[in-house]
């Protein structure tokens, strides 16, 4: 299955795998039909556990490659990642900045971004739409560097980290349907907007494979970019959310086991 799809244009690639993990978090998103009741430890463990999953695929998927690609290319190795990194965070922050969005489990009064009357349950579809613009740039830039055939890059790591992406949507997934179950919102409507909150990624994969695709030289620099938005919404969202709610030492080992999770992952796929 994972040879016929790299057999495939590049760009194809990174739309399947957008896809892919648009549709695991539809998964997620569909337990709210399931659950009954929800307990907001085990709510606050799920997003510890996506937490941890990005901040592992952001060194083990983009940033340790990117320092590889970089000493093979006769670069100062660190450079393009640093300077990569930084521009990402700038990047998620203008956006975090100017996108009106709620974190999950916070009142409305401390909604961030432009001033709106937008509903609350909006600002939420909302708040995770920006979690997951980083994540589907990783994919793509990650299947990029594998069609450029630099070291540091390979199809099967790009999967692995698509698939990693995937995993963690599950409980990202479910963690916007539930909040907008709570604000008595229908199953259905929950659903709905919880899987729609991922609908970015397919979108936000091609271009990132696209950008590293036409401008080869960017990529090193791309990969840091990619590693730096993750890690700002990790550090800036997730994180906060998972211990707002006094559970620290669930999310804290849920994020242990998601950093684990995604670490095997990597390098068994590497």
């Amino acid at each position: 299955m994972i040879r016929s799809i790299q057999c495939l244009h590049p760009l194809f690639q990174a739309l399947i795998a957008g896809i892919f993990t648009w549709a695991l978090t539809a998964v997620g998103a569909s337990l709210v039909f399931a659950a009954k009741e929800f307990s907001q430890k085990i709510f606050d463990a799920m997003l510890g556990f996506a937490a941890g999953m990005m901040l592992a695929a952001s060194f083990w998927s983009l940033l340790a490659p990117d320092i590889e690609m970089s000493a093979s290319c006769g670069m100062i190795p660190w450079v393009p990642a640093a300077f990569g990194f930084l521009l990402g965070t700038i990047f998620l922050r203008l956006i975090d900045k100017s996108l009106p969005h709620l974190h999950l489990g916070f009142p409305n009064n401390e909604a961030e971004g432009v001033k709106t009357s937008w509903h609350r349950s909006v600002l939420l579809v909302l708040a995770i739409t920006l979690h997951n613009i980083p994540e589907g740039l990783a994919v793509g830039v990650a299947i990029g560097a594998a069609a450029s055939g630099l070291p540091g890059a390979s199809g099967t790591a790009a999967m692995a980290l698509a698939l990693g992406i995937g995993i963690q949507n599950i409980p990202e997934g479910f963690a916007v349907s539930v909040s907008l179950r709570r604000e008595r919102m229908s199953r259905l409507k929950s659903f709905w907007y919880g899987q729609l909150s991922a609908i970015v990624e397919p979108v936000a994969a091609v271009l990132g494979a696209a950008a590293v695709i036409w401008a080869k030289p960017l990529l090193p620099y791309a990969l840091g970019f990619a590693a730096g938005a993750m890690i700002f919404v990790v550090v800036e969202e997730v994180i906060p959310e998972s211990q707002r709610n006094g559970h620290t030492d669930l999310a804290t080992a849920g994020t242990i086991i998601g950093f684990l999770a995604m670490m095997i992952l990597d390098v068994a796929f590497s």
